[in-house]
């Protein structure tokens, strides 16, 4: 595996692959990583001849007041993880790489990054947006893999693949969990062992949203209350928000019908974590 931090580098090894015809896919992450990027790499080793994987934790998606200073930054950890994959190529830019002096182009994909985390993040999706674009270009992928926890993402991602005409197809792979059932995420490792039990809530409550739609209910209002109820009884006070929205325009729907995505992002201590199910009405 090659480990590169300069564009020069970069370009000059992936005008290599593309010159002997060789498929690419990409992986952007943020390091920490944990087998939910893991499965990503492994789906694209399946699907592509190279695999690309790019650790950049990116100052722009974190607000002020955020966890930019202390996201973790494990990086022998994940280059180890990372060879053990067989990845091809590591990407590992600097802040000032990626965001030179006198950077100053932003991209905001509209309606897609306002409500959900949008509402909570002031900037956040912009961010996001501003950094894949900037990789997408250097890296000029065929296939780039997210995964499906950061649901909302993965729409801002394919609009903005959409809305550009970027030749490049965009996979979600489905969350990992824990054997437990929670989400797998770098900020998981915030936790404290209490946390993490009442972190469980967060699926506990999506299960329960999942149930009752495939019981039969229609009515958002009472499977909202009810994940709501439970998140109080297992002692999550600070909700961002529950929701049972359309997964396409992530407009909140008024009586639950097709597919349907239902969405948490609540606080356990001091640490804010999503989740999210896709259910068939």
């Amino acid at each position: 595996m090659r480990v590169l931090r300069g564009l020069t580098p970069l370009r000059s090894q992936l005008k290599r692959y593309r010159k002997r015809g060789e498929t690419i896919g990409f992986v952007p992450t943020m390091g920490a990583l944990h087998e939910g990027h893991l499965s990503l790499v492994r789906a694209a080793r399946k699907e592509c001849d190279r695999v690309v994987v790019s650790i950049f934790v990116n100052p722009t998606q974190f607000g002020p007041n955020e966890d930019f200073q202390r996201y973790p930054r494990v990086f022998s950890k994940d280059r180890a993880l990372l060879q053990k994959e067989r990845v091809d190529l590591l990407f590992f830019p600097s802040v000032k790489t990626i965001y030179p002096d006198l950077f100053a182009t932003e991209i905001d994909v509209g309606p897609v990054s306002e409500p959900l985390c949008g509402k909570f993040r002031p900037g956040h999706f912009r961010g996001v947006a501003t950094v894949c674009a900037k990789l997408f270009n250097l890296v000029q992928p065929d296939r780039v893999y997210f995964g499906q926890k950061d649901y909302q993402q993965t729409q801002v991602i394919a609009q903005l693949l959409k809305d550009l005409d970027l030749p490049i197809a965009m996979r979600v792979m489905p969350t990992v969990r824990e054997k437990n059932g929670l989400a797998m995420s770098s900020r998981n490792r915030y936790l404290s062992d209490g946390e993490r039990k009442k972190a469980l809530s967060l699926s506990q409550a999506l299960f329960l949203g999942k149930r009752m739609i495939r019981d039969g209910e229609k009515n958002p209002q009472k499977i909202l209350s009810r994940m709501r109820a439970l998140l109080r009884e297992r002692g999550v006070r600070r909700v961002d928000y529950v929701s049972v929205v359309d997964p396409e325009t992530l407009e909140t729907m008024k009586r639950v019908k097709g597919k349907v995505l239902l969405a948490i992002a609540a606080w356990v201590g001091k640490t804010r974590l999503i989740d999210n199910f896709l259910v068939k009405g």
